[in-house]
């Protein structure tokens, strides 16, 4: 679930960063470079969503964990 929260969230940036740019109406922005800039946007922003956003806790390790008394040095 997380995973798909921040890929929405990315989508949604870019989305917003696609109207603003639109709205701008830039001299240098035809309509073949915002459909390309459109797709870099998604594109972007999916990438850095799945390699910069990482789950809230980190998973336990598999297996069972040994006690304190088991690992302890024996004593004398």
């Amino acid at each position: 679930m997380q995973c798909m929260m921040s890929a929405m969230g990315a989508g949604a940036a870019a989305s917003g960063t696609r109207s603003f740019v639109a709205a701008r109406h830039f001299a240098w922005l035809t309509p073949g470079r915002m459909r390309r800039l459109s797709g870099g946007l998604v594109a972007g922003a999916l990438l850095a969503s799945t390699l910069l956003v990482s789950g809230s806790t980190p998973r336990a390790p598999a297996g069972p964990q040994p006690s304190a008394k088991a690992t302890a040095a024996p004593t004398r």
